[in-house]
């Protein structure tokens, strides 16, 4: 009778998880669930179902597959789909600043999902770079291409041997990197094969993990400002050592160079140039120079991933190889991470002319904006969500995705960089969103527009800080690629988000030029707007004589009273877009589709840019800013 009690119970929990979880939020509309608990799209007389996801490749079906035998390590998959072929490697922790996997002369067949790797046999005597056979302790880099030859991904996995068998070790699968520089530390991030707790030792002091975890982020503290440190992550009986650097003391007014890049989701070509979600190939060799260049940290905003996936993880998966091919560098550089539109994770509805499109939920789990924070460590100084604006549905209840570490500032000396998020709630359908509701591609929304408002007025106060940066996915001025969308439309400010069925006030153009307003017109400090989205590095020099409408615009006009510069370098590996023509095309200049990263170089109150392509080291422009 306990058993059979206990079992009702929990159906009726199930029952109640499976409800809570495709709760339709207030801020859609024309959505309702079924008999089936099915969520349904009602549009044009017809009821279109969420289309359901067909998952090929997860995260979890390569990180839970290593085991070990007598003679080694066996893959093996829980996608018994996964047919293709393994390529491996030892990795040869100090043997190089920037540790690697030297992969085999041979590759293993991968059939249903299922291969092994025989260690003892493979890699012995004169290949044996690491002297596993006399630690009894290594390490081993694997890549996994589909039977078509796609790269699906990079991986690591740690093993031991205790001279007769094999078993799999506490490893690192991700990471160590570098994040969220400041004066008096850093913090530590990770991820482990297994839940354990780790330890980061620097400068004589222990730094621990609160509770045992897979996912790591351990803050260092209390350490001097500019000076470079060793530290030395400890999980198990092994250890990995590296070293960063803290922030100078705010405003101090050293020289550095930080480095700025976009879009590096995955490119044509084949190879590296697509593993599974990025171009590896690129991003690579932008991680590289930057680092050649002593770039205190490198911004990355947007489109890291192909993304547009249907679940939080195929997306995983994509955010996963972006890290594993980072993380050589990112052992001692931040890279700091912005959202883009190919951040996004959807509910999709496609059936008889309609391809409509909205943002995950529930949001506190699986939205587009929780998934990207659960990926990175960025600050978390912006604002909460949209709940509470003028277009809140319901004041009592959370409605909206939260921002939390999609948008933020961060201070580097006498810099501060104020990182936007234009793809909050985003709806990717546009020309369904007045039927779904949700936020259109290149929209900032109000508490977000005025948490910048406020963010800026502080720097504006703020002695300690000469120069601002303010960066956003979506160039407020597109030139090649996304004329007909960003913060243009082809001039058209009818477009603009729908929430509960409503349209907000203000179209694109209006807000757009609210957003330049600040930026230009209230802040003297800011030097430039960095942009992505469109795959090509140009810069407009925007001056009080330069046309942003198109001939026909109606609305109210805008006054710049300054000149300001939009840097917009969205060539980090997605395929190129060419120039198109605009208003403001005249003012525009260095346009190019070669794969470039910019480098700002601060000496006190001056800003010098050089952008270089990083794939044949040649220089595309360089110029002073300020």
């Amino acid at each position: 009778m306990f058993r059979l009690l206990n079992f009702t119970l929990s159906i009726l929990l199930f029952s109640v998880i499976t409800q809570a979880q495709v709760e339709i939020p207030k801020v859609y509309s024309d959505l309702s669930i079924n008999d089936k608990n099915e969520l349904v799209l009602h549009i044009n007389d017809k009821d279109i179902v969420a289309e359901q996801a067909k998952i090929k490749y997860q995260l979890s079906d390569f990180e839970n597959a290593w085991k070990a035998n007598e003679k080694g390590l066996v893959f093996e998959s829980s996608n018994q789909k996964l047919n293709g072929d393994m390529y491996f490697g030892l990795i040869p922790y100090g043997d190089s600043k920037h540790p690697q996997p030297v992969f085999f002369k041979k590759s293993k067949q991968l059939v249903k999902g299922k291969t092994e790797i025989k260690i003892a046999e493979i890699f012995k005597g004169k290949y044996d770079m690491v002297g596993w056979e006399k630690s009894g302790k290594g390490v081993l880099g694997y890549r996994i291409l589909s039977s078509k030859g796609k790269i699906i991904y990079d991986g690591i996995i740690g093993f031991k041997y205790n001279g007769k068998t094999f078993e799999i070790d506490l490893s690192i699968i991700e990471g160590p990197m570098v994040n969220l520089p400041k004066s008096d530390g850093v913090v530590i991030s990770f991820k482990t094969n297994k839940a354990a707790s780790c330890v980061v030792l620097v400068d004589g002091k222990e730094f621990k993990d609160k509770t045992a975890s897979k996912n790591h982020e351990i803050k260092i503290s209390g350490l001097q400002a500019d000076k470079e440190y060793k530290y030395t992550v400890k999980y198990g009986d092994n250890q990995q050592s590296y070293t960063f650097r803290t922030a100078p003391e705010a405003g101090s007014r050293k020289a550095f160079t930080f480095a700025y890049a976009s879009d590096s989701r995955g490119g044509n070509g084949g190879g590296e140039r697509n593993i599974h979600g990025h171009n590896g190939y690129i991003v690579k060799k932008i991680l590289a120079l930057a680092t050649l260049q002593n770039s205190s940290f490198i911004q990355f905003t947007g489109d890291l991933v192909d993304g547009y996936t249907l679940t939080a993880q195929e997306i995983n998966l994509e955010y996963a190889n972006f890290k594993t091919t980072a993380s050589p560098f990112t052992h001692y550089m931040p890279l700091i991470a912005g959202m883009g539109n190919h951040e996004a994770v959807m509910h999709t509805f496609k059936a008889d002319g309609v391809w409509a499109s909205i943002n995950k939920f529930p949001f506190q789990s699986e939205s587009s904006e929780q998934c990207f924070a659960k990926n990175f460590v960025n600050p978390k100084n912006g604002p909460k969500s949209e709940d509470g604006s003028k277009y809140d549905p319901d004041k009592n209840t959370t409605d909206f995705p939260p921002y939390e570490e999609t948008v933020y500032y961060y201070i580097y000396d006498n810099i501060a960089m104020i990182v936007l998020n234009s793809d909050y709630f985003y709806a990717p359908s546009t020309k369904f969103v007045n039927t779904t509701s949700g936020n259109i591609h290149g929209y900032i929304m109000d508490n977000q527009l005025e948490w910048l408002k406020q963010t800026l007025k502080m720097f504006e106060k703020d002695d300690n800080i000469d120069h601002v940066f303010v960066t956003i996915h979506t160039p407020a001025f597109p030139n090649g690629g996304h004329v007909s969308d960003d913060m243009y439309y082809n001039g058209d400010n009818s477009v603009r988000p729908y929430i509960a069925g409503n349209p907000v006030d203000k179209g694109i153009i209006e807000r757009r030029d609210e957003f330049l307003d600040l930026i230009i017109n209230q802040s003297k400090k800011t030097v430039a707007l960095l942009t992505g989205d469109e795959h090509n590095f140009n810069k407009l020099k925007l001056t009080p004589e330069t046309p942003i409408y198109p001939d026909n615009y109606k609305g109210k006009k805008l006054k710049i009273n300054r000149t300001f510069w939009q840097i917009n370098n969205g060539a980090a590996g997605a395929p190129y877009y060419a120039q198109e023509q605009t208003p403001w095309t005249k003012h525009v200049s260095g346009f190019t589709t070669q794969n470039a990263v910019c480098l700002f170089y601060i000496d006190g109150k001056s800003v010098k840019m050089k952008v270089l392509n990083p794939d044949t080291l040649e220089e595309i422009e360089e110029i002073v800013l300020r």
